[in-house]
């Protein structure tokens, strides 16, 4: 049975962590709107007070920044990690927005976790985000994929197609407002 999370999916570095922290402060405010019925926001069925993001589960649970993980372990076991986190997740989280990793959407029980929506960008556009983000170099560091640009855009265009059948919701992201996009996003979850 489906659990009450979202869960946002999509190319590494396409911003679904920021996506997310935004949404909880968005229902943040319509949470505090609807103490005063009056001025309720109309529609919004749920309620959302926390965002999680899969890697940082991951990085907590091994003490260890994932760059790390692929270069000792490799992405098999990183896999496996994720895995482990999509178990526990369905188990255990409910009214939450879920950030992941660029791979946790091949996860088998992720429709059980909540509803998926794919935040969708070009490569070229995904690249411009992190380059204009204060701390460029240390999020392109971050990224183990994406050291290889080659291999980086084969891996992109792979995965886009995936994303796409495993969505409930897509999301155009790309060179658009952090407040449009969660607008559009409630509009779609209500």
């Amino acid at each position: 049975m489906k659990k009450n999370n979202i869960i946002l999916i999509g190319f590494m570095g396409v911003g679904k962590g920021t996506v997310a922290r935004a949404m909880v402060k968005e229902f943040a405010m319509v949470g505090l709107a609807s103490q005063f019925p009056e001025e309720e926001e109309v529609g919004v069925k749920f309620h959302f007070q926390y965002s999680i993001d899969t890697d940082d589960l991951i990085e907590s649970m091994e003490n260890r920044a994932i760059k790390k993980i692929f270069k000792f372990d490799g992405e098999q076991y990183f896999r496996n990690l994720e895995k482990k986190t999509a178990l526990w997740l369905e188990k255990s989280v409910e009214n939450t927005i879920i950030s992941t990793g660029g791979g946790f959407y091949r996860q088998e029980n992720i429709k059980n976790i909540g509803t998926i929506i794919y935040l969708k960008s070009s490569f070229d556009g995904i690249l411009k985000r992190i380059k204009k983000a204060p701390n460029a170099k240390n999020k392109l560091k971050k990224r183990p994929l994406l050291q290889n640009k080659k291999e980086a855009i084969k891996l992109y265009n792979t995965r886009v197609k995936e994303y796409e059948k495993v969505a409930d919701i897509i999301v155009d992201v790309e060179n658009r407002d952090l407040k449009v996009i969660v607008k559009e996003i409630l509009g779609q979850i209500k």
